[in-house]
């Protein structure tokens, strides 16, 4: 990319690299929420709303996070969910295509013009990828979000005594929350109601992963699947694909077992269920740290190894061009790649048949290392503004970097600055690693000349 993106992006001035263009839209989207959900029209007692309170709220929203300062079935009118639920599919639908079209930038697969400002006016001979990926980011939101809201409006209507038009509602609103991993729900203790019901926690499961896993690969496994029912040649994964499903499975698996394992005999949690919602309940935990959010137990009740296992989950969050958080899987599966070629004294880092480049190492090192950075930094700050427990701070922190929206129960309760702290660390969990590994991914460029080397000792 090198010395023939630079002249082109001085062109463009300082707001014109992607990752920055990236970064404004989210800031401005998300104040255009915040003032919406300060009119009285917004609050449910016809008042108006506190800025931090409604900036908390645009930001969990738009960033896709889920976190709460106040309920929002309770607090909100029907104009202020609106709006939530209008910020949460922007930020979905938004992350999604920003993130797809940034990693087309860096794999050079479009126009150079394109790439800088992906605009659809652009007549270059690569318009369809800008294209294809819109409407495929767009078709595959409309159809999880309808065929989950169906399922929902339908297990609604038939289990309670509720409206056609309450239950659509139900529907649609847990369906774009679950798709876009935004863990918003009408319900002040989110699904833990419907923790034995599997018509409603399974299409929630399924929604949130299939959201969370990301475009590139649904679309991947998605033309495999057409190709296998063509009776065509089914194409072969790309090391992304591979990478992804591979480690998300993984992490899933590990997630379900050390949650229930951990919590099988709390009282608090699993331990008054019977066997089959003892596996639902803890099947559902142990995936929703993949930064859905919902839960269906008590999160503050859970034990302190339990949410040790969810921290590290959370921090790892889903896949790249996903509405997941989180350092994405990729970025820790590399991380795992690079550590074990060390281990074994080998010179390059080679994975499934490829090689991984150099640049992609330190990528991965970088986003990672920042991240820790971070969550440690704000756990800091946190701590001596409310004299809160580690393990419940730690845990709040994590998720609001991850953008995932479990909670302890103490988020409300924090001071205002605490709340601008969790704002600060949703957006940066939200635009910050896809957009700092663009940003290091379209600066490189070769050296010059080359230093004299030098070992210093490690360890």
């Amino acid at each position: 990319m090198g010395r023939t993106a630079l002249p082109v992006m001085r062109r463009l001035g300082p707001m014109g690299h992607p990752a920055r263009l990236t970064v404004a839209g989210f800031a401005a989207i998300t104040l255009v929420g915040a003032v919406l959900l300060t009119l009285p029209i917004a609050s449910e007692t016809g008042d108006w709303t506190g800025p931090v309170t409604a900036l908390f709220t645009a930001t969990s929203a738009v960033c896709v996070t889920g976190l709460v300062v106040v309920d929002t079935a309770t607090y909100w009118s029907p104009f202020g969910e609106a709006v939530v639920l209008g910020l949460i599919q922007i930020g979905g639908l938004g992350i999604m295509t920003a993130a797809s079209l940034l990693g087309l930038l860096v794999a050079r697969r479009m126009g150079l013009r394109m790439q800088l400002v992906a605009q659809a006016e652009t007549k270059t001979l690569r318009l369809g990828e800008t294209r294809r990926v819109v409407v495929g980011v767009v078709a595959m939101s409309a159809v999880v979000e309808l065929v989950t809201a169906a399922a929902l409006t339908g297990r609604r209507l038939a289990d309670t005594a509720e409206s056609f038009g309450q239950a659509v509602y139900f529907g649609v609103f847990h369906a774009i929350s679950a798709y876009n991993n935004a863990g918003f729900a009408l319900h002040e203790d989110s699904l833990v109601r419907h923790a034995g019901d599997a018509w409603i926690v399974v299409p929630v499961t399924a929604a949130f992963i299939v959201g969370g896993i990301g475009f590139p690969v649904v679309f991947e496994l998605g033309r495999a699947l057409g190709a296998r029912v063509r009776g065509a040649r089914i194409p072969g994964w790309s090391l992304h694909t591979k990478i992804t499903v591979l480690t998300y499975a993984g992490l899933l698996l590990t997630g379900i077992v050390l949650v229930t394992a951990s919590e099988w005999a709390n009282p608090a949690t699993l331990g008054p269920m019977s066997l089959p919602g003892k596996l639902l309940a803890g099947a559902f935990q142990g995936a929703t740290p993949r930064t859905a959010g919902f839960n269906t137990v008590d999160v503050g009740a859970m034990h302190p190894t339990t949410l040790l296992v969810n921290d590290a989950l959370m921090f790892i969050g889903g896949g790249s061009a996903g509405t997941a958080g989180g350092i994405k899987v990729t970025t820790f599966a590399l991380l795992a790649f690079v550590i074990s070629a060390e281990v074994r004294g080998q010179p390059t880092v080679h994975v499934m048949g490829r090689r991984l480049a150099a640049a992609v190492q330190r990528q991965a090192i970088t986003v990672a290392l920042l991240g820790v950075a971070a969550v440690l930094v704000a756990t800091l700050i946190l701590l001596r503004l409310s004299q809160l427990p580690l393990d419940a701070v730690l845990f709040e922190v994590v998720s609001a970097f991850g953008t995932v929206g479990l909670s302890t129960g103490i988020t409300a309760d924090l001071p205002a600055a605490g709340h601008l702290l969790l704002i600060v660390m949703m957006f940066i969990g939200r635009v910050g690693p896809i957009t700092l590994a663009s940003a290091l991914a379209l600066r490189e460029h070769e050296r010059r000349y080359e230093l004299p080397e030098e070992r210093p000792i490690v360890g």
